[in-house]
């Protein structure tokens, strides 16, 4: 008698969960929510959600969850794995700034087309293969590229393929360094310090080495990945 109460009472949270919308979707929220958005989220999707080092809102498509809870949770927590941090607003603000993303172009005109093809054809070049990893494969001289079309938008990526320099990230700055015994390292820098300097080397992996045995430390803030302008 009494199991059926309270199967009875899971379901219906069950479904109260799974139909969750926001409860702040007027014009003057659509508006607040913009102005958070401009100020706390534009530096990566863009002042109107085109996308940049984040992807592009205003397709409407969201590949880590498309409903109201999913962005509610997206926004609040962050996403686990990508550049998307959480924030710490109030849950009325939170709302707010999914309502906002809700406003944003919902057409999907824009929405890229397919070239695996030509995609499979750059992968397959050796110095990207082994620079790069890829769905379990290749090598750490670049990002996980097993997902980025959640993380960047196609403008962004666009200009990383054709002009690397254009914009390159600390995690991707190299740090070369001679020791005073001759040794030569050369990676990505992980951590500075008035001791120590940590770096990922491209031959060595992890490597702490105290500054006191440098005889040689420059940081080079250039990209080490080619153009694909004349490809």
């Amino acid at each position: 008698m009494r199991i059926v109460p309270i199967l009875l009472i899971a379901s219906s949270a069950f479904g109260q969960e799974a139909e969750v919308r926001n409860p702040h979707t007027t014009s003057a929220d659509v508006a607040a929510g913009a102005k958070i958005f401009r100020s706390h989220c534009a530096e990566c999707h863009g002042l109107k959600g085109e996308g940049g080092r984040g992807p592009n809102l205003q397709t409407g498509l969201f590949f880590h969850g498309g409903t109201d809870a999913d962005l509610f949770n997206n926004i609040t927590d962050g996403i686990t794995g990508t550049a998307m941090p959480g924030v710490f607003f109030s849950r009325d603000q939170v709302w707010q700034v999914v309502a906002h993303v809700r406003s944003l172009n919902q057409s999907v005109a824009g929405r890229p087309r397919a070239t695996p093809r030509a995609a499979r054809s750059c992968s397959a070049r050796k110095d990207v293969s082994a620079a790069i990893w890829c769905g379990g494969e290749g090598g750490f001289k670049g990002p996980d590229l097993s997902v980025i079309g959640s993380q960047r938008s196609t403008e962004h990526l666009r200009q990383a393929i054709l002009d690397p320099n254009a914009k390159v990230l600390r995690d991707y700055w190299v740090a070369k360094i001679t020791l005073e015994n001759g040794a030569n390292y050369a990676g990505f820098l992980l951590t500075q310090g008035a001791y120590s300097v940590e770096i990922l080397d491209f031959s060595k992996g992890l490597a702490s080495l105290p500054t006191h045995d440098f005889r040689k430390f420059e940081i080079d803030k250039s990209s080490i990945m080619p153009s694909f302008k004349t490809s």
